[in-house]
């Protein structure tokens, strides 16, 4: 009994006497202290077991073609996250959820072709991002706009389609010129006649027909109404002047009743 009774205390002082356990490790990855790199270990997606002390996140040249929804857990420490190198086709809209933190993404060398603004909202934080080398056109013009802290941006070796599409973000990098880095390799690579022309050379005329002529939604929104009201005001106009015209022409019928009523009186 007495063995029983001292082996509670001893035991509690062991467990406190234990070093702390080291947060997990994802299997086939290396960790060092806030760091976990995951680099070519042949993986199709984010590894979950991550603790959340977890400041830098390496997951380059993987086979990782889709984030989606919530594919990361929540890392509030998460400073750095590299996906470079990977066959990223899409990112979904909630898929950076509880990255508040994130100051560096890199998302080049893959096979993106468009991004959403709701995508980056979570990203507050986000100083530094990445998206050479992939396969963008153009981008959408809130994309740039829901990261209001980036003060560097990478855009080189992307086929820009250079239309009027490629306006708001042609706007964009005119109002932020310090933050674009490798001004130089952003290059038209459509239509055919402007390929590899600089997009940071384009000035205010070279967009003046696509912005005389091109509408918002506001625009269409007032179509759609002013439209159908004009066609009914029409018929109801219509109506009106064929009423006055028929009425004109049966007055005309009998201009000596109203000259001479005493002619027309009847006996």
């Amino acid at each position: 009994m007495d063995c029983w009774r001292l082996s509670g205390p001893v035991l509690a002082l062991l467990l406190l006497l234990r070093p702390p356990s080291s947060p997990a490790c994802p299997a086939l990855c290396g960790c060092s202290p806030g760091d976990v790199d995951c680099s070519e270990r042949g993986l199709r997606e984010v590894p979950w077991s991550l603790s959340t002390n977890t400041s830098a996140l390496w997951l380059g040249y993987n086979f990782i073609t889709v984030l989606g929804p919530r594919s990361f857990p929540p890392l509030p420490g998460l400073r750095l996250l590299s996906l470079v190198h990977n066959r990223l086709e899409l990112i979904h809209s909630q898929a950076l959820l509880g990255l508040g933190a994130l100051q560096e993404l890199d998302l080049s060398h893959n096979h993106l072709t468009v991004l959403t603004p709701e995508t980056f909202l979570p990203l507050t934080s986000l100083a530094t991002l990445n998206l050479g080398s992939n396969r963008l056109g153009e981008l959408e013009p809130g994309v740039l706009g829901a990261l209001p802290q980036l003060q560097a941006l990478l855009l080189q070796d992307n086929p820009w389609m250079c239309s009027c599409g490629i306006l708001p973000l042609w706007r964009w990098l005119s109002h932020n010129r310090e933050k674009v880095q490798e001004k130089r390799l952003l290059l038209c690579r459509a239509p055919e006649q402007l390929n590899k022309y600089p997009i940071m050379a384009f000035g205010d005329e070279s967009f003046r027909q696509c912005q005389e002529t091109s509408l918002s939604y506001q625009h269409y929104i007032a179509f759609f109404i002013i439209g159908p009201f004009s066609f009914v005001a029409s018929i109801f106009f219509c109506t009106f002047l064929g009423s006055l015209v028929v009425f004109y022409h049966s007055l005309r019928r009998e201009p000596r009743c109203w000259r001479r009523p005493r002619i027309c009186r009847v006996h």
